[in-house]
């Protein structure tokens, strides 16, 4: 028998790229080089005479060909797509490190003349946007002074200027809190890939599961074991991370004593090399939310299965995956659901500018509670909450094929733009 189909979309299919480039307009790439000294890229589109600019980042997505850009050009908005300084993977990402680049795009776009900055967070980008804007109206010295994992960076170093507006689009509460709900609390073995506690196997059938087309269902015992299992496992990923830090820092320390050009050679090259060593942790099974077969949970119009693919219960063994493989520093600072400050909910209180927030009702990967818990915690005075038939990616939806989706996303962004701020 033939293995079943896995993935939801065709491999290779642009899921976040536009088909057609906005008419009129000549993209200018933009290299920025941050004030400690990171570089990132972008590509600003404009015509020419526009008083607000849009800004769009994503952790590790290259946000330059967004499919809202269109939209936002042909409403009379300027608009940023901006590659980070970690493009395509982050293995060694840190989410504040991340916030230094937006800096340098939003202090670029000011020194271009845009009256007006508009910061929209596209799926893992609303986090990151609200945590740099939390930090950007925080006055110095009470900014961060380090990264998740202990590393000193001094935010109160940098010039951050702060946003005018925020979108959140597709976006998650963060990349920790997303992980949270979807690493698989049954694993028993870091290094091993096929260890299974089977009570805790969301995909065991004694526990509720049914291959589909039969949806899942789980009790509510099961659910409250599982969460704080899963919670459990991320305490135990923090700790080896933190271990593997604690190890490489002491013998940096040792490499940084007076006396160490007095041992003698053997045991600088041993000390040297343990203090350059760096280890890649291997997190397995990450693609095991029980809202992903049992859809009466968090019910929506979304599809069976998980944000890529329609069998969750065979990828959740795959390469493929959120946090599969990358440092011990970047787990805590993007994918740790315990260490990660990049959470939407811990400071979207900062947050007082005009805030729109979209959710798609099909998404199959952030689900309606997040847009609802989003939009409910905003403090600002002037919020909006929009909910737009499509998936994560804005496509339509199968039972709605006619209806929704990037067009009307486009719409409903526009829409909020001029309402709120001088285009061209």
């Amino acid at each position: 028998m033939p293995m079943p189909q896995i993935n939801r979309y065709p491999l290779g299919k642009d899921l976040l790229g536009f088909d057609t480039p906005p008419s009129g307009v000549t993209p200018e790439i933009v290299l920025l080089t941050a004030q400690d000294q990171g570089r990132s890229k972008g590509v600003l589109y404009t015509r020419g005479g526009e008083r607000t600019v849009v800004c769009v980042l994503h952790p590790r997505g290259d946000m330059s060909r967004h499919y809202l850009i269109p939209y936002l050009v042909d409403a009379g908005y300027a608009a940023f797509g901006q590659e980070s300084r970690w493009p395509g993977n982050d293995m060694m990402a840190t989410h504040e490190g991340l916030l230094v680049d937006v800096a340098a795009a939003v202090r670029f776009l000011r020194e271009r003349g845009y009256r007006h900055v508009v910061l929209l967070g596209y799926s893992g980008g609303g986090s990151i946007y609200c945590f740099y804007q939390a930090q950007a109206v925080t006055t110095p010295p009470s900014r961060l002074t380090d990264t998740a994992g202990g590393d000193p960076l001094d935010l109160n170093r940098f010039d951050m200027p702060a946003a005018d507006g925020m979108m959140f689009v597709s976006a998650h509460l963060g990349a920790g809190k997303s992980v949270m709900t979807e690493i698989d609390p049954s694993v028993i073995d870091e290094n091993d890939p096929l260890s299974c506690d089977p009570s805790l196997d969301m995909y065991n059938p004694a526990n509720g599961f049914r291959e589909p087309p039969e949806h899942s269902h789980y009790s509510e015992a099961f659910l409250e074991r599982y969460r704080a299992a899963q919670v459990a496992r991320v305490a135990r990923i923090d700790a080896i991370a933190r271990q593997r830090i604690a190890e490489q820092r002491y013998f940096r320390e040792l490499a940084a004593k007076p006396d160490f050009d007095r041992m003698q050679p053997h045991e600088r090259t041993a000390i040297g090399r343990r203090a350059m060593v760096g280890t890649i942790m291997q997190v397995h099974r990450t693609t095991a939310n029980p809202a992903m077969t049992d859809l009466s949970l968090h019910p929506s119009s979304r599809d069976y299965g998980s944000l890529m693919s329609v069998r969750p219960d065979l990828a959740n063994y795959g390469e493929q995956g959120f946090a599969k493989a990358l440092s011990p520093r970047a787990w805590l600072s993007l994918w740790s659901g315990l260490s990660s400050r990049a959470s939407i909910l811990d400071h979207i209180s900062k947050v007082t500018v005009p805030t729109l927030v979209v959710n798609f009702t099909g998404d199959g990967g952030i689900y309606p509670f997040s847009a609802q818990m989003t939009f409910d915690q905003s403090p600002a005075k002037e919020k909006t909450l929009s909910r737009v038939d499509g998936d994560h990616f804005g496509f339509p939806l199968s039972s709605k094929p006619n209806s929704g989706g990037r067009p009307e996303a486009g719409k409903v962004v526009a829409g909020w733009l001029r309402s709120h701020f001088p285009g061209r």
